[in-house]
């Protein structure tokens, strides 16, 4: 089929790969702008982009696609880019703009969405951190076509997947990336047959997952030990839990709750490498942690020197602002 493209991170940069390999005629890619990364802060190219310029495809980058927003003309001159494609479908997937109506009418057989959750749970633009997040005992993909509100349209296929006790963020959207890759390639084959099915969301059930705040980084002691650790892992790769001690921000990467009692943000346990924080309720016993600029390590030699070597059993770790 001759199709349109649109996404931005590595779970898109996945399907676009599995679409080019089905053969598919992906006659434009549309990514966001090059953004600023690493320590240098030099602009790099999303992963859709550079799998686009690999295969030689046509590729636009617009800040927005509203026609009456902050940039009107590149706005205009995707729209013109993408009549002068004439897609018969477009396939979007974490793409990070809203399409507004023109985008979503101009393919004749509309526009298919990649979203990493079973609907109708987990609307929005962070389902798979707030799936580990909420205690989620699966979630899956979903390919959705897409009308004019959030992740509201019909579904066409879904496949699900358990959620591990050790799944952080970036492993869990590896092998969603991975089913989305097939399931995308299935959802044009049935449309190109006209086999596809829909069916309307359920009217029940319906959550909203939230774009991650690094503003949510801090952990805050009174929350229970358990939902500390999902935490750690639905925000593992970005933006990262942090504790605050001896002045510095530490970023913790893996934990595990313990029964235990004590006042939230105490320090229970320092012996044999281990150290435990007391919480609203259980401890969490840290494992990976992180220094500022420094790479991950166990959390027994963040203990031997620095400001680690200055944690002492009875400290209080402070909690954050309400």
């Amino acid at each position: 089929m001759r199709l349109a493209f649109a996404g931005t991170p590595e779970f898109a940069a996945a399907a676009l790969e599995a679409i080019l390999a089905a053969r598919h005629d992906v006659a434009l890619v549309l990514t966001q702008p090059d953004r600023p990364a690493g320590r240098g802060l030099h602009l790099q190219p999303s992963a859709v982009k550079k799998v686009a310029l690999a295969a030689g495809l046509p590729l636009a980058q617009p800040r927005s696609l509203r026609l009456d927003g902050r940039y009107p003309d590149e706005a205009v001159a995707a729209q013109a880019g993408l009549r002068s494609a004439k897609p018969e479908v477009m396939v979007v997937a974490a793409y990070g703009l809203i399409l507004p109506p023109w985008a979503l009418d101009l393919p004749p057989r509309g526009c298919l969405n990649i979203h990493g959750s079973i609907l109708p749970r987990w609307r929005g633009a962070a389902p798979i951190q707030r799936a580990i997040e909420a205690g989620d005992a699966e979630t899956g993909i979903t390919i959705m076509q897409m009308d004019a509100g959030l992740d509201t349209g019909d579904m066409l296929l879904v496949e699900r997947t358990p959620i591990g006790n050790d799944d952080t963020a970036a492993r869990l959207q590896d092998r969603l990336a991975s089913i989305g890759a097939r399931l995308i390639v299935e959802t044009l084959d049935l449309l190109e047959k006209q086999a596809l099915t829909r069916s309307p969301q359920p009217s029940q059930g319906a959550t909203y997952a939230g774009k991650i705040d690094k503003a949510e980084a801090p952990l805050d002691w009174r929350q229970d030990a358990a939902t500390l650790e999902r935490r750690i892992r639905a925000f593992d790769p970005f933006p990262g839990a942090s504790l605050a001690w001896a002045g510095e921000s530490v970023k913790v990467w893996r934990a595990a709750a313990r029964p235990s009692t004590g006042e939230p943000g105490a320090v229970l346990a320092l012996e044999g490498g281990r150290v435990a924080i007391a919480c609203g309720s259980g401890a969490l016993e840290l494992q990976v942690v992180q220094r500022p600029g420094g790479r991950r390590i166990p959390a027994a030699q963040y203990l031997q020197s620095g400001p680690g070597a200055t944690l002492r059993q009875g400290a209080r770790l402070g909690v954050p602002a309400a």
